[in-house]
Protein backbone atom coordinates (compact mmCIF):
# COMPACT_ATOMS: atom_id res chain seq x y z
CA UNK A 1 0.00 0.00 0.00
CA UNK A 2 2.81 2.42 0.88
CA UNK A 3 4.39 2.04 -2.57
CA UNK A 4 1.02 2.56 -4.24
CA UNK A 5 0.31 5.75 -2.28
CA UNK A 6 3.75 7.14 -3.10
CA UNK A 7 3.15 6.39 -6.78
CA UNK A 8 -0.22 8.14 -6.61
CA UNK A 9 1.35 11.16 -4.93
CA UNK A 10 4.16 11.38 -7.47
CA UNK A 11 1.78 11.24 -10.43
CA UNK A 12 -0.59 13.73 -8.83
CA UNK A 13 2.27 16.10 -8.04
CA UNK A 14 3.47 16.08 -11.65
CA UNK A 15 -0.06 16.60 -12.98
CA UNK A 16 -0.86 19.50 -10.64
CA UNK A 17 2.60 21.05 -11.02
CA UNK A 18 2.01 21.44 -14.75
CA UNK A 19 -1.27 23.28 -14.10
CA UNK A 20 0.51 25.58 -11.64
CA UNK A 21 3.34 26.26 -14.05
CA UNK A 22 0.82 26.99 -16.82
CA UNK A 23 -1.01 29.58 -14.70
CA UNK A 24 2.23 31.19 -13.51
CA UNK A 25 3.49 31.46 -17.10
CA UNK A 26 0.22 33.11 -18.15
CA UNK A 27 0.83 35.70 -15.43
CA UNK A 28 4.35 36.24 -16.86
CA UNK A 29 6.08 35.27 -13.62
CA UNK A 30 9.82 34.67 -13.53
CA UNK A 31 11.35 31.30 -12.66
CA UNK A 32 11.06 31.95 -8.91
CA UNK A 33 7.37 32.73 -9.19
CA UNK A 34 6.79 29.73 -11.42
CA UNK A 35 8.53 27.42 -8.95
CA UNK A 36 6.61 28.79 -5.98
CA UNK A 37 3.25 28.44 -7.74
CA UNK A 38 4.16 24.93 -8.90
CA UNK A 39 5.07 24.01 -5.30
CA UNK A 40 1.86 25.49 -3.91
CA UNK A 41 -0.33 23.79 -6.50
CA UNK A 42 1.30 20.38 -6.29
CA UNK A 43 1.97 20.21 -2.55
CA UNK A 44 -0.66 22.47 -0.96
CA UNK A 45 -3.50 19.95 -0.76
CA UNK A 46 -1.29 17.17 0.57
CA UNK A 47 0.22 19.53 3.15
CA UNK A 48 -3.21 20.49 4.49
CA UNK A 49 -4.12 16.79 4.57
CA UNK A 50 -1.02 16.08 6.65
CA UNK A 51 -1.89 18.93 9.03
CA UNK A 52 -5.43 17.61 9.54
CA UNK A 53 -4.23 14.04 10.07
CA UNK A 54 -1.28 15.19 12.21
CA UNK A 55 1.23 13.45 9.94
CA UNK A 56 4.84 14.55 10.44
CA UNK A 57 7.06 15.30 8.69
CA UNK A 58 5.03 16.56 5.75
CA UNK A 59 5.15 14.18 2.81
CA UNK A 60 7.27 16.53 0.68
CA UNK A 61 9.73 17.10 3.53
CA UNK A 62 10.17 13.36 3.99
CA UNK A 63 10.46 12.78 0.25
CA UNK A 64 12.69 15.67 -0.76
CA UNK A 65 12.73 14.39 -4.34
CA UNK A 66 9.35 16.06 -4.92
CA UNK A 67 10.54 19.69 -4.53
CA UNK A 68 13.62 18.86 -6.62
CA UNK A 69 11.41 17.40 -9.36
CA UNK A 70 9.26 20.53 -9.33
CA UNK A 71 12.34 22.73 -9.72
CA UNK A 72 13.40 20.82 -12.84
CA UNK A 73 9.86 20.97 -14.25
CA UNK A 74 9.75 24.74 -13.65
CA UNK A 75 13.07 25.29 -15.41
CA UNK A 76 12.09 23.00 -18.27
CA UNK A 77 8.86 24.92 -18.78
CA UNK A 78 10.75 28.12 -19.68
CA UNK A 79 11.45 26.94 -23.19
CA UNK A 80 8.45 24.68 -23.67
CA UNK A 81 5.56 26.95 -22.66
CA UNK A 82 6.93 30.36 -23.54
CA UNK A 83 5.38 30.59 -27.01
CA UNK A 84 2.56 28.09 -26.75
CA UNK A 85 0.38 29.19 -23.81
CA UNK A 86 -2.70 29.78 -25.96
CA UNK A 87 -2.43 26.70 -28.14
CA UNK A 88 -5.63 24.62 -27.82
CA UNK A 89 -3.67 21.38 -27.46
CA UNK A 90 -1.69 22.71 -24.50
CA UNK A 91 -4.84 24.05 -22.83
CA UNK A 92 -6.52 20.66 -23.31
CA UNK A 93 -3.45 18.90 -21.91
CA UNK A 94 -3.48 21.11 -18.81
CA UNK A 95 -7.21 20.48 -18.26
CA UNK A 96 -6.66 16.74 -18.70
CA UNK A 97 -3.73 16.64 -16.28
CA UNK A 98 -5.72 18.68 -13.78
CA UNK A 99 -8.59 16.17 -13.93
CA UNK A 100 -6.16 13.26 -13.50
CA UNK A 101 -4.42 14.99 -10.59
CA UNK A 102 -7.78 15.69 -8.97
CA UNK A 103 -8.64 12.01 -9.08
CA UNK A 104 -5.22 10.89 -7.83
CA UNK A 105 -5.16 13.24 -4.86
CA UNK A 106 -8.80 12.56 -3.99
CA UNK A 107 -7.93 8.87 -3.78
CA UNK A 108 -4.77 9.49 -1.79
CA UNK A 109 -6.47 11.79 0.73
CA UNK A 110 -9.45 9.48 1.24
CA UNK A 111 -7.16 6.46 1.55
CA UNK A 112 -4.82 7.96 4.14
CA UNK A 113 -7.70 9.36 6.19
CA UNK A 114 -9.68 6.12 6.14
CA UNK A 115 -6.62 4.02 6.97
CA UNK A 116 -5.94 6.40 9.86
CA UNK A 117 -9.30 5.53 11.38
CA UNK A 118 -11.41 8.47 10.21
CA UNK A 119 -15.12 8.01 9.59
CA UNK A 120 -15.91 7.46 5.91
CA UNK A 121 -17.56 10.88 5.54
CA UNK A 122 -14.56 12.65 7.06
CA UNK A 123 -12.27 10.59 4.83
CA UNK A 124 -14.22 11.75 1.76
CA UNK A 125 -13.94 15.40 2.87
CA UNK A 126 -10.19 15.02 3.38
CA UNK A 127 -10.04 13.50 -0.10
CA UNK A 128 -11.67 16.65 -1.47
CA UNK A 129 -9.36 18.91 0.54
CA UNK A 130 -6.33 17.03 -0.78
CA UNK A 131 -7.56 17.26 -4.34
CA UNK A 132 -8.81 20.84 -4.35
CA UNK A 133 -6.79 22.96 -1.91
CA UNK A 134 -3.62 23.20 -4.03
CA UNK A 135 -5.66 24.73 -6.84
CA UNK A 136 -7.27 27.18 -4.41
CA UNK A 137 -3.84 28.36 -3.25
CA UNK A 138 -2.65 28.54 -6.87
CA UNK A 139 -5.51 30.81 -7.89
CA UNK A 140 -5.04 33.07 -4.86
CA UNK A 141 -1.31 33.32 -5.60
CA UNK A 142 -2.14 34.28 -9.19
CA UNK A 143 -4.59 36.96 -7.95
CA UNK A 144 -7.65 35.07 -9.15
CA UNK A 145 -10.88 34.09 -7.40
CA UNK A 146 -10.42 30.36 -6.71
CA UNK A 147 -12.03 28.40 -9.51
CA UNK A 148 -13.65 25.98 -7.08
CA UNK A 149 -15.53 28.83 -5.34
CA UNK A 150 -17.09 30.10 -8.57
CA UNK A 151 -20.22 28.75 -10.17
CA UNK A 152 -18.38 27.06 -12.99
CA UNK A 153 -18.09 23.49 -14.23
CA UNK A 154 -18.17 20.81 -11.51
CA UNK A 155 -14.83 20.42 -9.73
CA UNK A 156 -15.03 19.77 -5.99
CA UNK A 157 -18.15 17.71 -6.64
CA UNK A 158 -16.16 15.42 -8.94
CA UNK A 159 -13.57 14.97 -6.20
CA UNK A 160 -16.26 14.22 -3.60
CA UNK A 161 -17.91 11.58 -5.78
CA UNK A 162 -14.54 10.07 -6.65
CA UNK A 163 -13.54 9.87 -2.98
CA UNK A 164 -16.75 8.02 -2.19
CA UNK A 165 -16.15 5.65 -5.10
CA UNK A 166 -12.75 4.87 -3.60
CA UNK A 167 -14.25 4.24 -0.15
CA UNK A 168 -17.10 2.07 -1.42
CA UNK A 169 -14.90 -0.01 -3.70
CA UNK A 170 -12.18 -0.42 -1.08
CA UNK A 171 -14.51 -1.44 1.74
CA UNK A 172 -16.31 -3.81 -0.61
CA UNK A 173 -13.29 -5.47 -2.19
CA UNK A 174 -10.31 -4.54 0.04
CA UNK A 175 -8.43 -4.06 -3.23
CA UNK A 176 -6.47 -0.82 -2.97
CA UNK A 177 -5.36 -0.72 -6.60
CA UNK A 178 -8.87 -1.26 -7.96
CA UNK A 179 -10.29 1.32 -5.55
CA UNK A 180 -7.74 3.94 -6.59
CA UNK A 181 -8.22 3.30 -10.30
CA UNK A 182 -12.00 3.48 -9.85
CA UNK A 183 -11.69 6.82 -8.07
CA UNK A 184 -9.39 8.29 -10.71
CA UNK A 185 -11.57 7.03 -13.56
CA UNK A 186 -14.85 8.35 -12.13
CA UNK A 187 -13.36 11.70 -11.10
CA UNK A 188 -11.70 12.16 -14.48
CA UNK A 189 -14.81 11.27 -16.50
CA UNK A 190 -17.07 13.50 -14.41
CA UNK A 191 -14.68 16.43 -14.67
CA UNK A 192 -14.21 16.12 -18.43
CA UNK A 193 -17.97 15.75 -18.97
CA UNK A 194 -18.55 18.83 -16.84
CA UNK A 195 -16.10 20.80 -18.96
CA UNK A 196 -17.47 19.47 -22.23
CA UNK A 197 -21.16 20.10 -21.44
CA UNK A 198 -20.74 23.08 -19.05
CA UNK A 199 -22.32 21.17 -16.14
CA UNK A 200 -22.70 23.22 -12.95
CA UNK A 201 -24.47 22.76 -9.64
CA UNK A 202 -28.11 23.91 -9.80
CA UNK A 203 -27.71 26.13 -6.73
Amino acid sequence: MDVLLKTIEALGIIAFAVTGIFEARKKKMDIVGVYVVAMITALGGGSLRDIILNRHPFFWVEYYQYPILLLFLSIFSVGVMKKSLQKPRLVLLVLTLDAVGLGLFSASGASLAYQSGCHAFIASIIGVVTGVFGGVMRDISCNEIPHVFQRTELYATCSFVGAWVYLIVFTGSMNEVFAVLSCVFVTFILRMLAIRYKITLPI
